[in-house]
């Protein structure tokens, strides 16, 4: 049974749209700028716990100290 040409035209536009979408979403996902910016949201999160940034805080004047210990001697 031979099909319409009209209909297989149809359905060819609506796998190329289809595929469009699904390449779209695809690019959306794997774009670097996601990565980056879901990097810097648990960066943040982490810099929040008091633990780790009172740690920080310690290491940084512990490396100051050391610092000026040395400019001064």
């Amino acid at each position: 049974m031979a099909r319409d040409p009209e209909t297989i035209q149809r359905e060819i536009e609506q796998a190329r749209d289809a595929l469009a979408e699904s390449l779209n979403e695809l690019a959306d996902r794997a774009h670097p700028r996601r990565y980056v910016d879901s990097g810097r949201q648990q960066l943040q999160a982490k810099m929040a716990d008091p633990k780790i940034k009172y740690a920080l805080y310690g290491v940084g004047a512990v490396l100051a100290l050391a610092l000026l210990r040395k400019l001064f001697r």
